[in-house]
């Protein structure tokens, strides 16, 4: 077994490898932002080391860096969680190059499932049914149409080949909605995964998203925990997990699970993975296969007992797993809810910015995965999850009431997030009744009565706190000391001989929002979210129609558009492509033609 692992993540995931870790007796080691400096991730592991400067979110995509601070650490094997690195082959061949082991599939396996067009033509001639569509990629629209024509039709799914999460997935309902679809999904392929092809499928109106988790090792084994269910989505990304799934009995469990194994099995794979596919009228069809744990692994913890990440890292290992198929039992039911920071009542808008009060619900059955704390901050440069909740009980009824008591005890100040959302949406028939919910959460009116109230006015001042042990580097690592005499330097870090800037000196800058320029009357469009201005598609003197899209904002790796409020002329339009928005700025003045 490894003595040392470095996990080359962030947030939640970063703390829950760390803590697999320590039950282990195994030491961990971070790898951090300047962003992250304070990060609870970044306080928890054996060691830490600043693997910045530059843009925050790139930092933890340095291979060089990564593998740098491995061999200086000592570290046998690196995590990389999910997002980032964790589906990179790259990575992981550069991994085994370094001598150091990659704690998740070998490369190939990688290779082979990190493209969509080529894992589904793997899955369609290893006999496991796909969803109707291209297994190879489409060049552009003109061929698409020609496709759709001839085999497909619409309603049709626009994929990026190398996508994941949500990213790079686009619908088109009939042909006038291709080419925007086309575009949006190659353009985010090209921005998320550096590779811009796409290809099709026949959009499944209102499946259920059913995904089945896999561990295998190195001797051949490979088991199947069942399946979860990942129906409640927006914008093609999950918000509540379950498991099992409400709709699986157990003749299409054992189905779905022989899909899920002869697909890794397919291609030789080792650790934990997840098969995703779609359930339409009784039919499971392959979607794509997930190379990494998964965000919801948590829910098939809970419904199994086994520990997924302990598992996946005696894998890299070369440890046989731990148990059979036959050990596999399922017990009652499990929910995981995503606490991101988001405003569901602005149509799911990023909404980052600083945590005040900060206090986790507890009690039986009920497990917290964050990666956060009192006076943490959600930054914009990174998704928007602040954290999981997950509940366990007896059945889904019990599971589901456990969930809304967790909710209520869940303490957040001064950050917006979906608990409100959450809330409301677990109360509903329709989850009672284990639909998709996919009316809810596309209906604007309904998710509008879901506003947060207006803030009540507080002092702003910061307590003065006297702090004696304080955070500095030293050449990039990261340590505590505590220091006798000294003035205090506001809990801050100090980068000595680092890269980055020292930091002693008191508080932080406090960030100061921008008015929504005319004052947000009838006419002005303000922004609702921070981010970065990705696309302009109107200009001065154009006319434009209520719900024409404006301008594409990229916050917290999601592209977010933003359509016109009313019918009429542009008559302002202060924004440019590539500069950042904050919330409130003024995106349009937007006035009758007459007033014009």
């Amino acid at each position: 077994m490894f003595s040392k692992i470095l996990i080359a993540n962030r947030g939640e995931i970063a703390v829950r490898v760390i803590r697999a870790c320590e039950e282990m007796g195994i030491a961990s080691v971070a790898v951090y932002s300047e962003l992250d400096r304070d990060a609870l991730h970044v306080k928890r592991a054996d060691e830490a080391y600043l693997i910045g400067p530059g843009p925050a979110a790139e930092s933890y995509l340095r291979v060089d860096k990564i593998l740098e601070v491995a061999k200086r650490s000592g570290a046998e094997a690196i995590h990389p969680g999910y997002g980032f690195l964790a589906e990179n082959a790259g990575f992981a061949a550069a991994c085994e190059e370094a001598g150091v082991t990659f704690i998740g599939p070998p490369a190939a396996a990688i290779d082979a499932m990190g493209s969509k067009t080529a894992a589904r033509e793997l899955m369609q001639k290893a006999g496991v049914p796909i969803v109707p569509g291209t297994t190879e990629p489409v060049k552009d629209v003109r061929a698409a149409r020609k496709i759709i024509e001839r085999t497909i039709g619409y309603p049709v799914a626009v994929k990026a080949a190398g996508g994941g999460g949500g990213k790079g997935f686009r619908v088109a309902l009939t042909d006038d909605e291709l080419e925007g679809a086309f575009e949006g999904a190659s353009r985010e392929g090209e921005k998320f995964f550096s590779d811009p092809t796409v290809y099709l499928e026949r959009y499944l109106p209102d499946p259920r998203h059913v995904e089945v988790q896999v561990l295998a090792d190195r001797h051949g084994n490979v088991i199947h925990l069942g399946e979860r269910d990942c129906s409640i989505q927006r914008r093609h990304q999950k918000l509540i997990e379950e498991a099992p799934a409400p709709a699986v009995d157990a003749e299409l469990r054992a189905k779905i699970g022989k899909i899920a194994t002869d697909a890794a099995a397919a291609v030789h794979y080792v650790g934990a993975g997840t098969i995703e596919g779609l359930l339409q009228d009784g039919e499971y069809f392959f979607l794509e296969m997930n190379t990494r744990v998964q965000v919801e692994h948590c829910v098939t913890e809970m419904v199994t007992g086994v520990d997924i990440v302990k598992e996946g890292i005696r894998a890299a290992a070369g440890e046989p797993l731990s148990l059979t198929q036959d050990d596999v039992v399922l017990r009652g039911h499990a929910i995981e809810c995503r606490i991101n920071a988001e405003d569901a009542s602005r149509n799911f808008a990023p909404a980052p910015g600083r945590i005040g009060d900060y206090k986790e619900p507890s009690g039986p059955g009920v497990r917290v995965d964050s990666g956060v704390g009192p006076g943490g901050e959600v930054s914009p440069m990174y998704d928007p999850m602040v954290a999981k909740l997950i509940v366990w009980d007896a059945d889904r009824e019990q599971a589901t009431r456990r969930m809304l008591r967790a909710l209520s005890e869940y303490e957040i100040t001064e950050l917006k997030t979906l608990m409100p959302f959450h809330s409301a949406i677990l109360a509903t028939e329709q989850w009672a009744n284990a639909e998709t919910c996919r009316d809810l959460v596309e209906d604007r009116k309904w998710l509008r009565t879901l506003a947060f109230p207006p803030p009540v006015p507080t002092d702003d001042e910061d307590d003065p706190k006297v702090e004696r042990t304080y955070t500095v580097e030293v050449s990039g690592r990261r340590f505590d000391v505590n220091v006798i005499g000294a003035a205090p330097i506001g809990g801050a870090v100090v980068a000595v001989n680092g890269s980055g800037p020292a930091a002693a000196g008191g508080k932080r800058p406090r960030r100061e929002r921008k008015s929504g320029g005319a004052g947000g009357g009838a006419d002005t469009l303000p922004s609702p979210m921070q981010g970065n201005m990705w696309r302009v598609k109107v200009k001065q003197g154009d006319t434009v129609a209520e719900g024409q899209l404006l301008c594409i904002i990229e916050a917290m790796k999601m592209e977010n558009e933003i359509t016109a409020h009313k019918a009429g002329v542009i008559a302002e339009i202060p924004i440019v492509e590539g500069a950042a928005i904050s919330a409130g700025d003024t995106i349009a003045v937007i006035r009758s033609p007459d007033a014009a």
